[in-house]
């Protein structure tokens, strides 16, 4: 093959391939390479018309600068070095990789034994070396100039402790949403329509399910699946091809630019902990040609092995400082040049391991915490993996905050009525302070969520108590066993109009408690109208209508009542506080913060809480002891959580003057705010929420 070209010696940065008017600098890391050969292909990427070695090595960085190239062309790399995989070296210069730092790709991996650096089927398994070239079978690299015009465009800025967030992913929000189109991507989620619903819901930022240009496993591809959720990265800097309508990097832009205009913040769920690449039998399109040894966690035993402390075959190697740099500046980009407003990190104790296991001061949070770009986005963990220590709920440094899956199961056990789960609730919807009041973390650091995408939505918790996974071929082995759910008696659809009514009211139950917590409330695409899956609880793999939601099936007078939740909470202060409630008198007025009250108007004692029958968690909040006077901004709350039979509540009294008014019941959701007399009916299964007005309104 010529070479046409005659590079100059360009910079070692930035990373990646960076378009400065003229031309293109090449930018590359890796530490054990002998040689690094940039290939350049044709428009349509099938044919491959220069190799060019890069001329020149700064530390472990190769660059070189390619005069009258410009946005378009279409590239990838190949790296020359040892191949000795019991030395944890595998490269191999027949296989095409992609730049990590690559902007655009033009699409995905065709599986073909091509892409593996190895021959498989051999019997020397991964220490075979294969000669094909693995071209034709690899998407390419895209150049691209990023810049976008941002206009009058400003970030929400919403505060943690005002926000709501909607966990959505791209194409299943919006492939079966009316007038949303093109479906599936992201003009899709920018559209009005879909605006339209998410300002009127009420929710303040949408979590997008990874974004980031990911692997179809072939095991998938085999049975004729694909990666539906996308936790497989293999570009930490490229939006995923399936999800650009019009192959261009604007339409991402453009859709944060419309959400923010909307008052929406942009939040992103990022992989940083793995790869798409496997272990070691895994194929090479990337990090693993261009220096396994580096970008990968290898076993000190037998480099030939991966570490997989998460699951998915290896684990990047956070402890090396440029792996860790490609992590910062791949979320740097993101806020910087893509506009968004924070990262839920999938998997992030795996990101906090150290050679002695988890560490709250590894690199990686010591980096994020003293960056100045990161300093203003949000930042919320995952807080586990699947290696030694690897549940971590609690641990994280601020500013990070956490999802809380403790909430979660503890919601979901009270009210299928489970014995001794009382003081259980109380602590969750007070903000798990034994989890998060330390070092001087907020209440908000709880993202409090009863369902999220891995696992049942709301109306299967409330239809199933078995997984029902058959589509994902996996002899519905795969999924959580433990659910905690309740089908109220038949498992599935029911057309009794008790069960569908019973099933009815707890999801209004559990809604309300999300969202009458402290904490950080978090919903799940679909829960607000009673989306479901079939009873699937890992659908994953499910790019139709299993994961897709089902908006014709919506039910109005849900998310009307979710409308409500919302709108309540935004109104009320105290149920967005900063500070924990730990019923200390206040400086303002000498009275706590919390009250726990009987049905008899009595107040909890020990003896109460240790009653594994109790079902009545009845909690009066006001602001927290040491909250400013200026943000004393309302009275008192009264939220009365009843899983058990119907009852009488006596509500505490009031100075004169002032009068407990009820403003939602989840066995009325139609109900308006009247004032309540000294003893109200309480509902069996249901919630109650007063206000302390003024008696004269």
């Amino acid at each position: 093959m010529t070479n046409p070209l005659n590079p100059g010696p360009g910079r070692a940065r930035p990373l990646g391939a960076t378009f400065d008017g003229a031309g293109v600098n090449f930018a590359i890391f890796s530490q054990n390479a002998t040689k690094m050969v940039l290939c350049l292909f044709s428009d349509d990427g099938k044919t491959e018309t220069a190799r060019i070695p890069l001329p020149e090595r700064d530390g472990d960085v190769w660059h070189g600068y390619l005069p009258g190239i410009r946005p378009g062309q279409l590239y990838g790399y190949r790296a020359e070095g040892p191949f000795a995989p019991e030395e944890g070296h595998r490269f191999n210069p027949h296989k095409l990789l992609i730049d990590p730092y690559a902007k655009r790709l033009t699409g995905h991996p065709e599986w073909n034994d091509a892409l593996y650096g190895y021959e498989v089927g051999h019997d020397d398994a991964d220490l075979s070396f294969d000669t094909r070239d693995s071209a034709p079978f690899m998407p390419k690299c895209v150049v691209e100039d990023p810049c976008f015009d941002w206009g009058r465009s400003r970030r929400p800025e919403t505060e943690m402790h005002d926000s709501i967030v909607y966990e959505a992913h791209v194409k299943g929000a919006t492939q079966r949403f009316d007038g949303a189109g093109p479906k599936g991507g992201f003009l899709a989620m920018a559209s009005e329509p879909m605006l339209d619903y998410l300002t009127g819901l009420g929710v303040t930022a949408v979590e997008l399910l990874p974004v980031h240009a990911f692997v179809n496993d072939r095991f998938l591809v085999d049975k004729g699946l694909t990666n539906y959720w996308g936790y497989q990265s293999i570009g930490f800097f490229a939006p995923d091809p399936r999800y650009l309508d019009r192959a261009r990097l604007w339409e991402f832009q453009y859709m944060v630019a419309r959400l923010h205009a909307a008052g929406i913040e942009v939040i992103l769920d990022v992989v940083y902990n793995h790869t798409g690449e496997g272990d070691e039998m895994g194929p090479t399109l990337a990090f693993r040609g261009l220096d396994n040894a580096a970008y990968y966690r290898l076993s000190e035993e037998n480099p030939r092995h991966c570490i997989n402390d998460t699951g998915t075959g290896n684990t990047i190697n956070m402890s090396h400082p440029m792996v860790l740099r490609m992590v910062m500046d791949s979320l740097r980009y993101w806020v910087e040049v893509m506009g968004v407003d924070g990262f839920r990190f999938d998997l992030c104790a795996t990101l906090g391991r150290t050679d002695t296991g988890f560490d709250p001061g590894a690199p990686f949070f010591d980096a994020i915490r003293q960056d100045p770009v990161l300093a203003d986005v949000k930042l919320i963990a995952e807080p586990w993996d699947i290696g030694p220590g690897g549940y971590q709920v609690g641990a994280f440094p601020p500013p990070f905050s956490e999802w809380n899956d403790k909430f979660r199961d503890d919601v979901r056990r009270y009210w299928r009525g489970e014995d001794g789960t009382a003081p259980a609730l109380a602590d969750r919807i007070t903000g798990s302070a034994l989890q998060f009041d330390h070092s001087g973390r907020p209440a908000t650091s709880s993202v409090n969520l009863v369902t999220a995408h891995d696992g049942y939505t709301l109306a299967d918790v409330t239809s199933y108590e078995e997984r029902h996974n058959e589509a994902n071929g996996e002899d519905n082995r795969d999924g959580h066993g433990a659910n905690h759910s309740d089908n109220f008696g038949v498992e599935g659809p029911s057309d009794d109009p008790l069960i569908v009514a019973a099933r009815a009211q707890r999801r209004r139950n559990m809604l309300a408690t999300l969202l009458l917590s402290q904490g950080t409330p978090m919903l799940l695409a679909g829960d607000e109208f009673g989306n479901s899956q079939g009873g699937n609880n890992n659908a994953y793999c499910q790019d139709n209508e299993i994961g897709w939601l089902d908006w014709s099936a919506a039910d109005e007078d849900l998310q009307d009542f979710t409308r409500r939740l919302i709108a309540f909470r935004k109104a009320h202060p105290i149920l967005r506080q900063k500070r924990f409630l730990h019923a200390r008198e206040r400086i303002v007025d000498g009275i706590e913060d919390l009250f726990w009250w009987r049905e008899d108007g009595a107040q909890m004692e020990d003896a109460d809480w240790e009653d594994p029958a109790r079902r009545l968690v009845c909690a009066e909040m006001r602001m927290a002891s040491g909250t400013p006077p200026y943000a004393q901004r309302e009275e008192a709350l009264l939220i009365a959580f009843n899983s058990g039979a119907a009852l009488d509540l006596t509500l505490p009294e009031l100075p004169e003057g002032r009068v407990w008014v009820r403003h939602l019941d989840t066995a009325d959701p139609d109900a308006e705010p009247v004032p309540a007399d000294a003893t109200v009916a309480l509902a069996g299964d249901s919630v109650q929420v007063f206000v302390q007005e003024p008696r004269d309104g």
